[in-house]
C-alpha cells in the first residue's frame, strides 16, 4: 500500500497475563482454525520493508499470513513513532476492518497502542518488545523472542574469528531489550577468550545510516575486526564493514549478500511461524497471553547459515551451545558476572534464565564492553 494512500485514508479519520516464558500457539490444526472465519490484519512498520533488518523480518511474517485462506493483509511501512501511528492504526480499523493488528515498532506501544486497545477492546493488538503490565488493556499484548541466544552464538564466532580481540557492537539506543544482546555477545566472545572486548557505540536512534557508517569506519580504524549491530537496517553497517575488510554477524534478517567475504552468521527473527500460530489462536477465540517469550527452542528466533570462513572449532563450540540452548539446558545469565564498572550485577550461584523477568529491564553492560549506558 502506498504512503500517498495512506494519507487519504488519514485525512478521512480527520486527522494485550501470563508469565514471560507463556508462548501461544494454537492446539488447533491451522487449516481447521483458519476455515473458521475471515480476518484481517494490519502491519506497521517503522520503517521500509526491505531493509535488510528488522522491517523486513516483519515483512517476512506478514507475507506466511498472505499465503493462508481467509486472512487479508494491510500493510503500511515509514510510520513514525508519533501520532502518525494512531491514525494509521484507526484507519486499518475504520476502513480496512482489521481486528488484529501487529505494530511492529518499539516506541509504538506507550502510549499509542495503549491509548487504542482502550477505545477498541475487539480488536486484538499484537506488539512486538513491550513490556505489557497489569492494569493496562486486556486485549493489548506483548510479544518478542529471546534474540540474545543467536547473539550469544554470534558472540562464539567472533570470538573465534577476531585476531585483534576486539569487536565492535554498534546500536541505537541502550534500552534493556538491545542491553541484553550487547551483554549475550560480549559473553560468548569472551567464553572462547576472556580478554575479548566488545567497543559498543550508541547512535541515539534505530535508523541513523550516517552515524553507522562513521561508527563502522572508526571502528575499523582501531583495529576492530569484527563488528555488529541492533539499529533497524544492518545494510550500511555490513556494507561498509565489507568494504573495510570487517568480519561482521548480522541481526534481523540475513545479510549474507551483502557481505560474501566477512559475513560470519546472524541472529535472525523467525516470524514465519510465529505469526501464523497467533492468527489461529484468534480465528479460535483462544486466549493469547499477555507476555508472549521464545527463543531457539520455540523456533522463535534462528541463526544465520555459517559463512565460508568460519572454521571448525568456531562451529563445533557454537553447535553445541546451540543444542543446549535448544534443550534449555543453557543459562545466558549465570553469576558470577559483573558491569563494566566492577559491580556484582548477577551473583556467584545465581542464574537468571530466559524466563526471569529481571532480564526484561535490564541496565547494564558486561565487563568486557568499553561503552556506557548514559
Amino acid at each position: 500500500m502506498s504512503n500517498k494512500l495512506e494519507i487519504s485514508r488519514r485525512s478521512l479519520l480527520l486527522s494485550g497475563a501470563v508469565g514471560a516464558a507463556g508462548l501461544a500457539v494454537s492446539s488447533l490444526p491451522f487449516g481447521r482454525a483458519f476455515a473458521a472465519g475471515s480476518l484481517s490484519v494490519g502491519f506497521i512498520y517503522v520503517g521500509p520493508r526491505d531493509d535488510y533488518g528488522y522491517n523486513q523480518a516483519h515483512a517476512q511474517g506478514a507475507a506466511a499470513l498472505k499465503k493462508l485462506p481467509g486472512v487479508k493483509v494491510t500493510e503500511e511501512e515509514r510510520v513514525p513513532e508519533t501520532v502518525d501511528v494512531e491514525k494509521t492504526m484507526e484507519s486499518m480499523i475504520n476502513l480496512d476492518g482489521a481486528k488484529l493488528i501487529f505494530p511492529t515498532s518499539f516506541g509504538y506501544f506507550d502510549p499509542y497502542v495503549l491509548k487504542l486497545a482502550k477505545k477498541y477492546p475487539d480488536v486484538t493488538f499484537m506488539h512486538c518488545g513491550g513490556l505489557w503490565k497489569e492494569g493496562e488493556p486486556d486485549n493489548a499484548h506483548s510479544y518478542f523472542g529471546y534474540i540474545d541466544e543467536a547473539e550469544y552464538l554470534s558472540g562464539i564466532v567472533a570470538g573465534h574469528a577476531t585476531k585483534s580481540k576486539k569487536l565492535g557492537f554498534i546500536a541505537a539506543k541502550p534500552i534493556p531489550q538491545v542491553l541484553r544482546n550487547i551483554n549475550a555477545f560480549t559473553l560468548g566472545a569472551r567464553s572462547v577468550d576472556p580478554s575479548i572486548t566488545t567497543q559498543v557505540i550508541f547512535t541515539g536512534d534505530w535508523s541513523m545510516p550516517v552515524k553507522e557508517a562513521e561508527a563502522t569506519n572508526s571502528m575499523a580504524d582501531q583495529g576492530i575486526d569484527v563488528v555488529t549491530c541492533h539499529v533497524d537496517s544492518p545494510k550500511v553497517i555490513v556494507e561498509t564493514a565489507e568494504k573495510r575488510g570487517m568480519f561482521t554477524t548480522g541481526y534481523h534478517a540475513n545479510q549474507a549478500a551483502l557481505a560474501p567475504k566477512g559475513y560470519l552468521t546472524g541472529a535472525e527473527w523467525n516470524w514465519e511461524v510465529l505469526y501464523p500460530s497467533f492468527v489461529a489462536d484468534v480465528l479460535a477465540g483462544k486466549t493469547i497471553p499477555h507476555l508472549v517469550r521464545g527463543g531457539l527452542k520455540e523456533k522463535i528466533v534462528k541463526t544465520s547459515p555459517y559463512g565460508a570462513t568460519v572454521g571448525a572449532a568456531a562451529r563445533k563450540q557454537a553447535d553445541a551451545v546451540k543444542a543446549q540452548l535448544e534443550a534449555g539446558t543453557f543459562v545466558i545469565f549465570k553469576g558470577p558476572i559483573k558491569d563494566n564498572k566492577g559491580n556484582t550485577v548477577i551473583a556467584a550461584g545465581v542464574s537468571q534464565g530466559q524466563t526471569d523477568i529481571a532480564l526484561e529491564s535490564m541496565s547494564y553492560l558486561v565487563e568486557g564492553v568499553i561503552g556506557s549506558t548514559s
